[in-house]
């Protein structure tokens, strides 16, 4: 039988535990709204938001861009600071072809983590380099590994942008299959419909960690996507939801 003592510290253990899992929650899930409320998608099936992570990259964004121009879709870009002060061409071609961008932080950090002061300097030097290269003002903010706490979402709006998360992604940055990306994602999207939501959909084009990384499955799955629903569905801006 236990004591009242180890009672009491086996609750206590559990109650951290449960904070902590639901620290872990708002902190991480895209789903969720504890931490400030985001833009995922709204009621309007048959429509496809894709969006691109952690570019620009020089070798996969212009093999992105081309295929995404053969078949007149835009996208959304949510670009990282230091990738885009070494790419300006390749972010104002994005502009140019018609895509939005978005600020996804100067270096990538988990921002749940990030001292608030570093948090507002990786959002304000991003949003200074993009507008300044693009010449239009920037809208949307996606915190990186979708990590954020009530301030990262404060200080977005702040300085004027709308948090993005999402409602429909599975691992490519890993994943070497284009065909197994595409088919998870397909999942995820026809499973929404049938809700009757939008599918916000993240893919990537760049790594944060290295440019060299192969982003040839990822940028061949958007393809499959578009092949796939560009008769059915509309493709479209997350500023169509606005």
């Amino acid at each position: 039988m236990l004591s009242p003592i180890a009672i009491e510290t086996s609750a206590g253990l559990a109650a951290l535990g449960l904070a902590a899992g639901g620290w872990a929650y708002a902190a991480r899930w895209p789903g969720s709204q504890l931490f400030g409320k985001a833009m995922t998608a709204p009621l309007h099936p048959g429509e496809l938001a894709l969006t691109f992570d952690d570019g620009p990259n020089p070798a996969w964004t212009p093999r992105l861009l081309d295929m995404l121009s053969s078949n007149d879709i835009r996208a959304t870009f949510f670009l990282v600071g230091r990738h885009a002060q070494a790419e300006p061409e390749l972010v104002r071609r994005i502009v140019g072809d018609g895509h939005l961008i978005g600020n996804h932080s100067w270096s990538h950090p988990n921002l749940s983590l990030t001292a608030a002061s570093r948090v507002e300097q990786e959002l304000a030097r991003t949003s200074e380099v993009l507008q300044q290269l693009a010449g239009v003002p920037v809208k949307y903010f996606r915190p990186p590994y979708g990590a954020r706490r009530p301030v990262v979402f404060r200080l977005a709006r702040s300085q004027g942008m709308v948090p993005v998360l999402w409602n429909a992604m599975t691992s490519d940055w890993r994943e070497p299959s284009a065909d197994r990306i595409a088919q998870r994602l397909k999942r995820s999207i026809d499973r929404l419909q049938q809700h009757g939501v939008a599918a916000n959909i993240v893919l990537h084009d760049g790594s944060h960690r290295d440019q060299r990384a192969d982003r040839g499955p990822s940028v061949a799955a958007a393809g499959q996507l578009v092949a796939e629903y560009k008769k059915t569905h509309r493709f479209v801006k997350l500023d169509t939801w606005a």
